[in-house]
């Protein structure tokens, strides 16, 4: 555990050391594409993130190569050099991309080749346990075919979902903190070295997120783009489809006594079926539900739209930073959920939690304008926004002056003739919640807005 602690602090001090040198260039390189129509944010961010994020995914293989235990992963599997190869081509292809803008299907045929190379490197689904036949092994053209489409579906799932500040990151970060368990699990209780490439994997992931996320909260300095989307999106998917393909169920030996016995045995062997689909299940779903609306509009499923789920959030009143926790509260309720009952299938304790955390997540989709405030001895510890804003009555006093500061105390207070569709301005809020300004928290920010009449013009 200490080495993948290693490696994995070696992968985030690395990405996000490099992440302000590779800002500035993106700058020089006018990396900076104009403001589009769906894009959230309003002044020009500079990308290639990614740049910084292939550099701490070399440098956390690296040193995983130099530690002892680490480096019987290299000694006795060609998956690790199979995911920098596939890597290093989808990360060319997205920093080509966040420079030019290169065509849809081009990025969609890149993919499929980063995705053949690591197959032909060994990467590869070679059986399935599937519930109630047992172990099926698979062709070569069927563990090809397999491999090729989780991980297109992958990598798009991820780049559909970076469309808020820290989403993309924090969502992966999440995902890949519970495969990591998981598979750490499977490699240290079970005995079985074929699952420590997929947990060296998830560590390496864990730390390009964390070192990336500083730079990439909201207001972000700096994007990851389609060359940091894309690969960690490939990350995500080579460690599923190494510990879904590689695992031998037999090994584990889990067909001993009865036959209800075996069947609660069994859940950490189908877990791998449900877990890549639960780490990426909310990314997976806006992938499918944007393909569904864009066809069904008779758009291209590549023509970018603002009808993504963080958009939908922004548009019901949820501010930018929380649009963001509570996707990173469903990522982490659905993967930890997975990973808990791949502990304890048979503990109703487990489902209870998941149904009470899932009530408490739609109650908080339900109040977009609900404002936790910190009680008094504790507002030193948080941010301005989560403050009480309650003004002493001298200092209300203070600011009514008579006469010649009335009018224009009224005039500040009137909302604009032709506000934005949905939008109020800060005085308007202010007089409205009793506060000086515009709630931070709770309130869309005037920059998020888009007519809803202006349509996107470049693809995703």
């Amino acid at each position: 555990m200490r080495e993948y602690l290693l490696t994995l602090c070696i992968t985030a001090a690395v990405t996000y050391l490099l992440t302000g040198p590779v800002r500035k260039f993106a700058i020089v390189a006018g990396a900076m594409p104009e403001i589009r129509a769906r894009d959230v944010h309003r002044e020009p961010t500079p990308r290639l993130g990614g740049i910084a994020m292939f550099f701490g995914l070399c440098a956390g293989l690296l040193v995983a190569d130099h530690l002892n235990n680490l480096n019987e992963v290299f000694a006795k599997s060609n998956e690790p050099r199979a995911l920098l190869s596939g890597a290093a081509l989808i990360w060319l292809i997205g920093v080509l991309d966040d420079k030019f803008e290169i065509d849809a299907l081009i990025k969609l045929g890149g993919q499929m080749i980063a995705a053949g190379v690591m197959v032909m490197q060994g990467l590869t689904i070679l059986w399935l346990p599937v519930p109630g036949v047992g172990t099926v092994a698979l062709t070569q053209w069927q563990g090809t075919l397999l491999t090729v489409a989780l991980v297109v579906i992958t990598i798009n799932a991820v780049n559909f979902v970076d469309g808020l500040d820290g989403l993309a990151a924090g969502m992966v970060c999440i995902a890949a903190a519970a495969f990591f368990m998981y598979a750490y699990r499977i490699w240290y209780s079970y005995g079985i070295e074929a699952a420590a490439p997929a947990t060296l994997f998830a560590a390496v992931l864990m730390g390009m997120c964390l070192g990336f996320l500083p730079h990439n909260m909201h207001p972000a300095r700096v994007f990851m783009g389609d060359s940091g989307s894309m690969l960690i999106g490939l990350v995500l998917a080579a460690g599923a489809i190494s510990v879904t393909g590689q695992v031998d169920p037999d090994v584990m030996k889990l067909f001993s006594g009865s036959e209800r016995n075996a069947v609660h045995a069994m859940v950490p062997v189908y877990i791998p079926l449900l877990m890549p689909l639960t780490i990426i299940a909310i990314p997976a779903s806006d992938f499918v539900f944007a393909v569904v609306r864009r066809t069904w509009r008779g758009q291209s499923p590549f023509a970018a739209d603002r009808g993504h789920l963080h958009h939908r959030l922004l548009q019901i009143g949820h501010s930018h930073s929380r649009a963001v926790l509570i996707m990173y509260f469903w990522a982490a309720l659905i993967g930890f959920g997975a990973l808990g009952y791949s502990v304890n299938s048979a503990s109703m304790w487990i489902v209870l939690g998941v149904a009470l955390l899932s009530s408490i997540g739609l109650v908080l989709l339900l109040l977009p304008r609900f404002t936790p405030r910190a009680p008094r001895w504790a507002e030193r510890f948080v941010p301005p926004r989560y403050r009480r804003r309650g003004r002493p009555a001298a200092d209300a006093g203070a600011l009514a002056t008579p006469d010649a500061g009335a009018p224009a105390a009224h005039a500040a207070a009137e909302p604009s003739a032709d506000p934005e569709p949905g939008e109020r301005t800060a005085a308007a809020v202010a007089s409205m919640a009793g506060v000086a300004g515009a709630n931070g928290a709770t309130a869309v920010d005037h920059r998020a807005r888009v007519r809803d009449g202006r349509k996107a013009s470049t693809p995703s």
